[in-house]
């Protein structure tokens, strides 16, 4: 398949200096649904429009989210986010249990820290930017955040977009190289981990250890657990009574070691196992805190049982 220049310059989006543009060969690799969505979704965050929605975002997004979780939520380590340089832009890994997850650590950055800052979320290209469905999902829960997409991978993968990927990880490396106050969201597993342990984790792809040691950004270990994908009973469970939700930050990350050895995929599953152990790091500390937590109620229940029968 050919698209003229003609047909390629009228597809793209005006550039932001020092931001890549896709090829011709790039962008022919996508449907004409698929072109449109990535040129509405790239404007919308971009310049004004990113600050429009990022605003929407910290007031209606954050806001909502904080009230259907607020009673639940325990968060720890935010000092280290704090502690960031505010210049350079920061990449957080996460492990990845829930459609909610980098959501509610968007809350809690929004709500609990003051530095400005703008999200960006790779995600699926599939769903997402080629049904018009998945574009109402992002704007409705991601403000258009969900961004920029990947066609190529996951459990139903769009190979014959593997060329247009390579524009998505330019432009990926270039949101975390550049930019004050761009914050990316990234699950190093790649996809959901949908086993019942929460303390054990797929293998990290090496995509994420790639990006990092092109663009060099902050890189910030999260560890989530206590949610659900069942939306109704996520809410409903924080004010019935639900798991707590917990998002532990940890300390930014010195991969100074890695950045001297050749570029090749070994290198790159080694930095994205090094995050994919500091995450897991994170989830021992909340085994433990939650180990102790239960046994303390233990201890507290007779007690509790023989003051109410007195």
């Amino acid at each position: 398949m050919k698209v003229s220049m003609d047909t390629t310059a009228e597809a793209n989006p005006p550039a932001e200096t020092g931001a890549p543009e896709p090829t011709p060969e790039e962008w022919a690799v996508l449907s004409p649904f698929e072109r449109l969505a990535f040129r509405l979704v790239w404007r919308m965050n971009r310049g004004r429009w990113k600050r429009f929605w990022t605003f929407c975002q910290r007031t209606l997004g954050a806001g909502w989210i904080h009230v259907s979780t607020y009673n639940l939520m325990r968060v720890s380590g935010l000092e280290h986010v704090e502690a960031a340089e505010r210049s350079r832009p920061l990449l957080l890994v996460a492990n990845h249990r829930s459609f909610f997850d980098m959501y509610v650590v968007s809350t809690v950055l929004f709500r609990r820290t003051g530095w400005r800052k703008q999200l960006f979320f790779p995600v699926r290209g599939r769903f997402f930017y080629d049904t018009a469905g998945g574009l109402f999902v992002n704007l409705l829960m991601g403000w258009w955040s969900m961004f920029p997409p990947f066609f190529a991978g996951g459990d139903n993968p769009k190979v014959d977009q593997r060329e247009f990927d390579k524009f998505s990880m330019r432009l990926l490396a270039h949101l975390c190289r550049e930019g004050v106050g761009n914050v990316v969201g990234f699950h190093p597993e790649g996809t959901r981990n949908k086993g019942a342990d929460p303390y054990t984790y797929l293998r990290p792809q090496p995509g994420v250890g790639r990006l990092i040691k092109d663009a060099r950004p902050q890189v910030v270990p999260v560890f989530i657990a206590g949610l659900g994908n069942d939306l109704p009973k996520q809410v409903l469970g924080n004010w019935r009574g639900g798991e707590p939700v917990r998002v532990h930050f940890g300390p930014v990350l010195d991969l100074s070691d890695f950045y001297g050895r050749r570029d090749s995929v070994r290198t790159y599953k080694e930095i994205a196992d090094f995050c994919m152990s500091k995450i897991a790091e994170l989830g021992e500390q909340d085994r433990a805190a939650r180990a102790l937590e239960s046994k303390r109620d233990a201890l507290s229940a007779p007690a509790d049982a023989s003051r109410a029968s007195s």
